[in-house]
């Protein structure tokens, strides 16, 4: 009953996002974006920038500001000679992490009306910043996330990486975004854009600089201070590769999840559970009906997306595994502290460098 209630509630959720959630077309028009600043912050970033770069600085933006996080390899020589403009990031201060102070930095920095921070990892097709900046004009929005494709190339990377997708579509109905209650949020830190009026009434992200979920913490932020958010898929548009491996997908879901569930520690085993009976027992334990819609989930979350070629289709066959293969998520989420990119972050405090 517990697994076919939660299955009915995801695909029910995901029927409404089909039908509202608005979507990138590639058909954007010549547009003037002469106040839009488009911010990557960049820590070891030189594998990236290489393949990314190109695009951000071919979209028009008034300005492209890279920050530097104190690298270890050629992310600031790669940037420079990109042609992009470059930041040398300043000490890691008492009480911030990593990536919330790389970004107040680079607002601090900006001149445009409006702030896109995107990530060095998120790939932009020409006209997309136009179309995403076009929109979020008319929305009325404070904050828009323009939530890029997963672009899943290796074996290793196709195993958790598309439940970042699942998780928003089968889980929040965009219509409940317009709901001020700041507890109906979303957000993905790799493209959030901003008017910068209200970015600097809330201090920018100085409001988030403990967190480690900073993007969705801002959007709540963002909603408990009167201001309004919306989300848009990016599609082919708007691609990002996060990981290249399953360990690296460990790493990196590990370190957000245990503030996903309100950074209580008890609330992890009961959410595992619930996905190993909602996923797994069913292939073990002969429910059809179950097995079947977990499996419609899985292809409504690729064919939504537009995530349709035959590898990623193929992705959806990993579905009874998946609980069992989040398990070290799990296990590191559960830890006092967490690594990401050489720093040590204690769960609910603040960063400190690596030793």
């Amino acid at each position: 009953m517990v697994a076919g209630g939660f299955l009915a509630v995801k695909l029910g959720t995901l029927l409404v996002n089909a039908l509202t959630f608005p979507r990138l077309r590639g058909q954007s028009a010549p547009a003037d974006l002469s106040d839009v600043s488009l911010l990557i912050p960049a820590r070891n970033e030189a594998r990236n920038l290489p393949h990314t770069l190109p695009g951000f600085l071919a979209q028009g933006a008034g300005e492209v500001l890279v920050l530097d996080d104190h690298s270890d390899d050629e992310t600031a020589a790669l940037a420079r000679g990109a042609g992009a403009a470059v930041l040398s990031g300043q000490p890691l201060p008492p009480g911030w992490h990593g990536k919330p102070w790389a970004c107040q930095q680079l607002g601090a920095a900006a001149q445009g009306d409006v702030l896109v921070f995107t990530d060095a990892d998120v790939t932009w097709e020409p006209g997309a910043l136009a179309e995403a900046a076009a929109y979020f004009r008319t929305s009325g929005a404070h904050l828009m996330t323009v939530w890029p494709q997963q672009d899943n190339r290796a074996p290793g990377e196709r195993i958790l990486t598309p439940m970042v997708d699942d998780v928003l579509l089968s889980l929040l109905p965009w219509p409940l975004l317009a709901v001020p209650t700041p507890e109906a949020s979303a957000a993905n830190g790799q493209v959030m854009m901003f008017r910068r009026k209200c970015y600097e009434r809330l201090g920018g992200h100085a409001a988030v600089r403990a967190e480690l979920l900073e993007d969705v913490m801002f959007a709540r932020a963002v909603k408990g201070a009167g201001g309004r958010l919306t989300l848009i898929l990016g599609g082919p548009q708007v691609r990002v590769r996060m990981y290249r491996s399953y360990a690296e997908s460990v790493t990196g879901f590990s370190k957000g999840l245990l503030s996903f569930h309100a950074g209580q520690r008890a609330l992890l085993p009961p959410s595992l559970a619930l996905h190993l009976l909602t996923y797994t027992w069913p292939w073990l334990s002969g429910q059809r009906l179950l097995m079947a819609a977990g499996l419609l989930e899985g292809l409504a979350v690729r064919i939504l997306t537009r995530r349709t070629r035959p590898a990623d289709l193929a992705e959806v066959l990993l579905t009874p595994l998946l609980p069992l293969l989040a398990l070290p998520v799990y296990a590191q989420a559960a830890r006092r502290e967490v690594v990401w990119k050489g720093r040590v972050y204690s769960q609910g405090s603040a960063a400190q460098e690596a030793e």
